[in-house]
Parts: C-alpha cells; sequence; structure tokens
C-alpha cells in the first residue's frame, strides 16, 4: 500500500494506529521514546502482519531529536543510496496530559508538553507536507480532542492549537493532492490517564469511546479527505454544544483535574 508515520506509535491510540494500518497492509515508520518497547511492538507488528517496519527512538520535547523524525519525513525516494520509502501518512499521535495546575506546578513539564504536543506536530507537518506536495499525494492525521474546544489548562490549549492548525493546513494544501485532517475524540479507553495519574472515575461508562473504534473512524476520514474528524455520535453532539455555549458555561465546567 504506501507507509506511514506514527509518533507515539507504542502506547495508546498510537499503538491502535500502528496496528491497523500494518494490517491494512502498510508499511509502518514507529516513533516512541521508549526504545525497547518500540523494539517490541517493531518485532509483534513484523511478525503478525508481515509489512515492513522502522523504528525511531526519538523524544519529541527534545528539538534534535524532532529533527531527526523531519529528516526521515523529507526523504522522497529520490535519492541515490537511500532505499526508505517516502511516507505518504504522517500521524501526529504523541502526547500527555501533564496531571498539574499551571499556577504552582513545573513549568518545564508545561512546557515539555508544549513541545511534544504543538512544535513536533509544525514542525513534522512542515516536513511532511513539503514532501508530500512535491509529489502531489499524501495526508497528514493530527490527533487533537474534544478538550480543544474546553478551557481545561495546557493541554486543552494544545489541542486546540492542533484542530486551529489543521484546519488552516488543509485550506493552504488544497488542490496540491495532499490532504490535513484532525481527529478530535473524547474519553477514550486507553493507558492514557493512567500514565498521568488521573483519576477518571466520575466519568460514566457512556462517556467512553474505544480506541479501536476511534482510530477506524479517524482513517475513515482521512480517506474521505474530511477535515475535522469527531469519532461518535455522543460526542459530535458535545462538539456542538460546545461550540454554541456561552464561554462563561464552558470556563465553568472546564479545570484542571
Amino acid at each position: 500500500m504506501g507507509t506511514a508515520l506514527v509518533t507515539g506509535a507504542t502506547a495508546g491510540l498510537g499503538l491502535e494506529f500502528t496496528w491497523q494500518l500494518a494490517t491494512a497492509r502498510h508499511d509502518v515508520v514507529l516513533v516512541a521514546r521508549d526504545a525497547d518497547r518500540l523494539e517490541r511492538v517493531a518485532n509483534q507488528v513484523r511478525a503478525a502482519a508481515g509489512v515492513r517496519v522502522e523504528v525511531l527512538a526519538a523524544d519529541l520535547s527534545r528539538p534534535e531529536d524532532t529533527a531527526r523524525v523531519a529528516e526521515r519525513l523529507a526523504v522522497t525516494g529520490d535519492e541515490d543510496g537511500d532505499d526508505r520509502r517516502p511516507v505518504g501518512l504522517l500521524v501526529n499521535n504523541a502526547g500527555f496530559a501533564t496531571a498539574q495546575r499551571f499556577v504552582g506546578g513545573d513549568l518545564e513539564t508545561e512546557l515539555a508538553a508544549l513541545d511534544v504536543m504543538v512544535r513536533a506536530v509544525v514542525v513534522l507537518s512542515h516536513a511532511a507536507a513539503g514532501q508530500m506536495t512535491a509529489r502531489g499525494r499524501g495526508a497528514i492525521l493530527n490527533v487533537a480532542s474534544v478538550a480543544a474546544l474546553t478551557a481545561g489548562g495546557t493541554y486543552a490549549a494544545a489541542k486546540s492549537y492542533v484542530r486551529s492548525f489543521t484546519e488552516g493546513l488543509a485550506v493552504e494544501l488544497k488542490g496540491t493532492g495532499v490532504t490535513a485532517t484532525v481527529v478530535c475524540p473524547g474519553f477514550t479507553r486507553t493507558e492514557f490517564h493512567d500514565r498521568a495519574d488521573v483519576d477518571m472515575s466520575a466519568v460514566p461508562e457512556i462517556g467512553w469511546l474505544q480506541a479501536p473504534a476511534v482510530v477506524s473512524e479517524a482513517l475513515a476520514d482521512v480517506r474521505r479527505g474530511v477535515v475535522i474528524s469527531t469519532p461518535s455520535v455522543r460526542y459530535k453532539a458535545a462538539s456542538a454544544l460546545l461550540r454554541v455555549a456561552p464561554r462563561g458555561v464552558v470556563r465553568a465546567v472546564g479545570k484542571y483535574r
């Protein structure tokens, strides 16, 4: 089929993207911080799906690591002696919750979150868009959240940027053969909240989505050229309400933890 690069590929939605793309016969380039876990996932995918798997151990809070991933995205396949295939789908999925209040919280943690969820998305999208438009085909999928429409602190602000950025990118890419999609899921059953030590026990069962369904709908929307993908009817409705609700109301229900 083609080659997809997934960031945050060894956990949560990133791992689900990895498996769904690989089982659909896409070669994959997997990016994550934990080199040992990255190799384990890569070996499992190679054995089960029989596709080509590259690994890039990179911490996207570090500009030098992000630059290495951008260099991989810039590969066009025309370079002499370079057998790496051009990436046709970029999935900017890496991210984490800071799980702290901004006031009195650790500033370095907040800045690292912005480096991963904003700076890296911009850098990698820039590299991918340049390579893809030169070839006249490709897609960029950025993972945001319904939280982008809330007042939920640094995480919500980062996801709001990603949503707006992707919309602008989609406008600029129109007619190039390259598309940009932002997926905005609600609460999803992954290890995301556990890793951040965030208590989600108050969320009712109906509020939870399943990762396979979220990823499947996101990839289907990429194929259709949808710009804003919001998995599930209930979160489409919630997003519509958040867009029209008075901001005072939105701020009243927003909190860090």
